[in-house]
């Protein structure tokens, strides 16, 4: 057996795709496009990001999920998210919230708001099968409860699941031990991360430019840049002149077949026909 690396690398770069979705709302896809369909265990990651309300007023109406789990974290703006059971919540900057939608839910995510600027990512995490028909459940994160932890070699990171340093996140998600960070880099920095070998991960630069792998060989990402990572337990980044941020998630992959219609997402066709069949005869 050969031994793992233990440095993370890029395996490959992805630019996003323009799309809409729900009412019209404007977003790039960056997981879920034919370049890159599925990472197992992520299945879907979109970036919202404008102050033109005409891009995103109409917002994401009642719609269903089944057999899935969705992340959406706020960075500016606000959004209202309901289903069909009352429950309800207000999404501001800094925010997450971590939707278990099990075997069925109907619910909608409105921006509340009729100006500025509305920024943020909703990434999809698949269930195993034992678990796609679980109870849907919703994990609400304020601002306040992530925690901030102070890099050595420079800049911080919002922790909102996993472990990063000696803080841990709030978010609990034990079918995929995800890890979810927002990393700040100021200029000039160079940090080493603790990443789970074994994981699926990428690398998302939402600002600035960011060098990803060994000081010998780094790969420059730019803003608006996904990488997937290679495996091992740690990961290198620097910055050069200029700040850079960025989104790291990992996520133990599932290895299980994986059948998609739409919002439904099950292990086999059949499933899905079922899962359609429930939604239209009103058993979510």
């Amino acid at each position: 057996m050969l031994d793992l690396p233990l440095e993370r690398h890029v395996l490959s770069r992805h630019l996003g795709r323009p799309t809409t979705d729900g009412a019209g709302v404007k977003l790039t896809r960056f997981i879920g496009v034919p370049a890159l369909d599925l990472l197992d265990p992520f299945l879907m990651l979109d970036e919202f990001h404008s102050d033109d309300p005409a891009a995103y007023i109409a917002g994401f109406p009642e719609h269903p999920h089944r057999g899935f789990e969705t992340v959406t974290y706020l960075l500016a703006g606000r959004m209202r998210h309901g289903d069909h059971l009352g429950n309800t919540g207000l999404l501001q900057p800094g925010s997450v919230q971590w939707m278990t939608a099990g075997r069925g839910i109907l619910h909608s995510e409105m921006p509340e708001q009729e100006a500025g600027l509305l920024w943020g990512f909703q990434l999809w995490i698949n269930l195993p099968a034992r678990e796609k028909l679980c109870a849907p459940g919703y994990q609400d994160i304020a601002p306040e409860r992530i925690p901030v932890v102070a890099l050595p070699g420079g800049g911080q990171a919002r922790v909102i699941a996993g472990t990063c340093g000696d803080a841990t996140g709030p978010v609990r998600a034990p079918a995929t031990s995800p890890l979810f960070l927002d990393i700040r880099l100021p200029p000039r920095a160079v940090v080493e991360l603790t990443v789970p070998a074994g994981h699926t991960a990428f690398l998302f630069t939402y600002a600035g430019q960011i060098d990803v792998g060994s000081a010998a060989a780094p790969t420059s990402l730019a803003a608006r840049e996904l990488a997937v990572l290679s495996d091992g337990p740690r990961l290198r980044l620097a910055t050069g002149a200029d700040p850079g941020s960025a989104l790291l998630v990992a996520g133990r992959p599932l290895r299980e077949p994986v059948a998609k219609y739409g919002p439904f997402v099950m292990n086999t066709p059949q499933e899905i026909h079922t899962a359609i069949a429930d939604f239209r005869a009103g058993r979510f």
